[in-house]
C-alpha cells in the first residue's frame, strides 16, 4: 500500500514536486507539468506526453534529451486536463509545431484532443500519435480500440530521437505512427495496487493464479489463469506475440520487460533470459533490448513483454541517446539550461457585468453545485468500489476533485458578482482543470455549455430550463461520442432529458419535471448492470462488468436525484425572473 502523503489528494502533484527537486538538470516545474530544463533547436519539434500520475517512470520521467519535451501530468490514473496539456505544450514548443502522445484512454484522447485544437487555433502546428500497443484489449481488426500500455516507451523514444534529429512535424508524426503500428504488448497481473488513502487495492487475484491482459491504470485482467511457471509465462507472452508480427515486419525486435511495480528486477531479468532464448529460437535479431520498470502502475504486482519489429529507420533512432532522469542511451554533451517563459496562466477572464437577473441567479447556481458537492462526498467511496470491478477505481476520487474545484470557483465568482452564465462556466473549467479523466471533461464542458445556455440576460423564464437541460446533455454526447446503450453516463443522461422535457410540456413545475427526470435518470443507471461495456477502459472488462451498473451512470443518477431535491429547498425558487 501508499503509506508515505500527508493528503491522498494532493498525492500526485507533490509527488511530481518531489521529482522536479531531485531532478532539476532534466526537467522544469510548470503548471500542468514538466518541460525540459535544457535548450531545444530552434524549430524542433516538441514531443509532448503525458497521462495520469501514478506510472513513473513515465511519463515525466522521459523527458529530456532525445526523448520528450514535456509532459503533462493528471492525478492518479486520471488524465490531465485540457488546460495543462496545453500549457505544458505552449511552454515547451520552440517554433516547431507540436506532436502530442499518450496511450488510448477515453479521458486522454478528449483532453489532450480538446488541447490540440486550442494550440491550432492559435497557429502551433499540432498533430497527434495515439498508442495502442496492448494487444489483450481489442482484435487486430480493432486496433484503434486497443489500449496503450508498455508500448509508449517505444513510441515515445523513436518521436523524440526523431524530433531532436530535426525532422519536420510531418515526419515525426509519420515516423511514430509507423512505430506504435509495429509495437505488440501483453501484460499478466499478480494483484491489484492500491490508491493513495486506501485500505483495498483495486482488484485481488486468487492465491494460485494470474490475470491475463491487464492495463496500466489498476485495471483487472481480461481472464484469469492457473499461476505458471516461469517458462510457461514467457512461451504464453511470446507466443502471443509472434502471433501478431505485424505486416512487412522482418526479424529485427526490440524486447521489453516492464515491471508494473512490486515485481521486481531479479524476477524481470529471470523471465527476460526465457524470453530471450524463445525469441532467439524463432529466428529473431534481437535489438538493444530493456528490462526494467518502465511504465508502472504504483504497486501492481505484474509485468509486461513488448515486441517492437524495426526497419533501418526505425533501428536508428530506438538506438540515439537519449538523457532523462529515467531513461538513458549513449552519451549526450549536457545542453545550457533554458529559460522557461511564464506563459503560462491563462489571461484573466474579462466578464460583461451581470444583469440583476442574472446576478440573482448566480446565487442559485451556486446553491445547487454545492448540492452535488455534498451528493458526490456522500458517495465517493461507492463509486470509487464501483469503478474498480472493470475499471480503475478513481471514478469517486475524480469527481470529488472536480466538484470542489466547481464549488470554490462558483462561489468566489458569485462573490465577484459575476452572472450566472460566468459562475457556471468557471466553475466547468475548474471541475476539468482539476479532475481530468473523461467525467471531468464530460462534467466540465456540460456545465460550460449550460452558463452559455444561460447567458447574461435581463429576463428568465421557466422555458429556459429546458434549453439549458439540452444544452448540458449535447456537450457530453458531442464530445464524448457515446450513444445509448453503451454502458456510459449517457445511458442515465437520455432518459433524465427525454422525461424531464415530455413531463415539464405537459404543464408540469419546474420540480415536478425534475423530480420526474431523476427517478427515469436512477432507474435507467441500475439498468446499465444489464448491459455490456462498448466504450471506456470497462469495455475490455466487459465479463467483469455485466451484472454491475456503470459508475457514471450511478453518479449521474444520484446527482440528478440532489439536485431535484436542493432545487425544491431553495427559498428564493420562482418560476418567473424580471429585471
Amino acid at each position: 500500500m501508499t503509506r508515505i502523503f500527508d493528503d491522498p489528494a494532493e498525492f500526485a502533484d507533490e509527488a511530481l514536486n518531489g521529482f522536479v527537486a531531485a531532478n532539476r538538470r532534466y526537467v522544469a516545474r510548470v503548471d500542468g507539468g514538466v518541460v525540459r530544463a535544457t535548450e531545444m533547436n530552434p524549430g524542433q519539434v516538441a514531443l509532448i506526453v503525458g497521462g495520469g500520475s501514478g506510472h513513473y517512470p513515465a511519463f515525466a520521467g522521459l523527458v529530456g534529451q532525445g526523448l520528450a519535451a514535456g509532459s503533462a501530468c493528471g492525478n492518479v490514473f486520471a488524465s490531465p486536463a485540457a488546460a495543462q496539456v496545453y500549457r505544458v505544450a505552449k511552454a515547451a514548443q520552440v517554433g516547431g509545431g507540436v506532436l502530442l502522445s499518450y496511450g488510448n484512454y477515453a479521458g486522454d484522447v478528449l483532453h489532450f484532443g480538446q488541447a490540440q485544437e486550442r494550440l491550432n487555433a492559435e497557429g502551433i502546428a499540432t498533430r497527434t500519435v495515439v498508442v495502442t500497443d496492448d494487444v489483450a484489449s481489442a482484435q487486430i481488426g480493432e486496433i484503434d480500440k486497443r489500449r496503450g500500455i508498455a508500448g509508449d516507451l517505444t513510441v515515445f523514444k523513436i518521436a523524440g530521437a526523431a524530433a531532436d534529429a530535426g525532422l519536420t512535424l510531418t515526419e515525426v508524426e509519420r515516423v511514430a505512427m509507423k512505430a506504435n503500428f509495429r509495437t505488440r504488448s501483453l501484460g499478466v497481473g499478480f494483484d491489484g495496487c492500491m490508491l493513495p488513502g486506501a485500505t483495498e487495492p483495486l482488484f485481488r487475484v486468487p492465491d494460485g493464479q494470474m490475470s491475463l491482459g491487464l492495463g496500466i491504470h489498476g485495471e483487472p485482467g481480461i481472464s484469469d489463469h492457473d499461476l505458471p511457471t516461469a517458462s510457461a509465462l514467457a512461451e504464453l507472452l511470446v507466443t502471443r506475440l509472434l502471433a501478431e508480427k505485424p505486416d512487412g515486419a522482418g526479424t529485427r525486435v526490440v524486447p521489453i520487460v516492464n515491471g508494473l511495480g512490486a515485481v521486481k528486477y531479479d524476477e524481470l531479468f529471470l523471465l527476460y533470459g526465457k524470453i530471450e532464448k524463445l525469441l532467439v529460437a524463432a529466428g529473431l535479431d534481437l535489438i538493444e533490448p530493456e528490462c526494467g520498470e518502465l511504465v508502472t502502475s504504483l504497486n501492481m504486482s505484474g509485468l509486461s513483454l513488448t515486441l517492437l519489429w524495426l526497419d533501418d529507420e526505425l533501428e536508428m533512432y530506438w538506438a540515439a541517446p537519449a538523457d532523462t532522469a529515467a531513461f538513458r542511451k549513449g552519451n549526450l554533451a549536457q545542453r545550457a539550461r533554458r529559460v522557461i517563459d511564464s506563459v503560462l496562466a491563462d489571461a484573466p477572464s474579462v466578464w460583461e457585468p451581470a444583469t440583476p437577473a442574472s446576478a440573482k441567479f448566480s446565487a442559485g447556481a451556486t446553491a445547487l453545485l454545492r448540492a452535488v458537492q455534498a451528493v458526490v462526498v456522500e458517495h465517493e467511496s461507492e463509486l470509487g468500489r464501483l469503478d474498480a470491478i472493470a475499471g480503475d477505481g478513481d471514478h469517486g476520487i475524480g469527481m470529488r476533485r472536480g466538484v470542489d474545484a466547481a464549488v470554490a470557483a462558483a462561489v468566489s465568482a458569485a462573490e465577484a458578482a459575476a452572472g450566472v452564465d460566468q459562475v457556471l462556466i468557471i466553475a466547468g473549467e475548474a471541475w476539468a482543470e482539476k479532475a481530468g479523466g473523461t467525467s471531468g471533461a464530460l462534467w466540465g464542458s456540460a456545465l460550460c455549455a449550460s452558463g452559455r445556455a444561460l447567458g447574461n440576460r435581463e429576463r428568465y423564464s421557466p422555458d429556459d430550463a429546458v434549453g439549458v437541460v439540452s444544452a448540458f446533455s449535447r456537450a457530453i454526447t458531442d464530445l464524448g461520442k457515446a450513444e445509448a446503450g453503451d454502458k456510459t453516463m449517457v445511458d442515465a443522461l437520455l432518459p433524465f432529458v427525454g422525461t424531464f422535457i415530455a413531463t415539464y410540456r405537459s404543464a408540469a413545475s419546474l420540480q415536478g419535471a425534475l423530480s420526474a427526470a431523476a427517478a427515469a435518470a436512477t432507474t435507467a443507471a441500475s439498468q446499465t448492470a444489464e448491459l455490456s461495456p462498448r466504450r471506456g477502459r470497462a469495455r475490455p472488462l466487459a465479463e467483469r462488468s455485466l451484472g454491475h451498473p456503470d459508475p457514471g451512470a450511478v453518479s449521474f443518477g444520484l446527482i440528478a436525484a440532489g439536485i431535484a431535491r436542493a432545487y425544491a429547498d431553495l427559498s428564493t425558487e420562482r418560476e418567473d425572473v424580471t429585471a
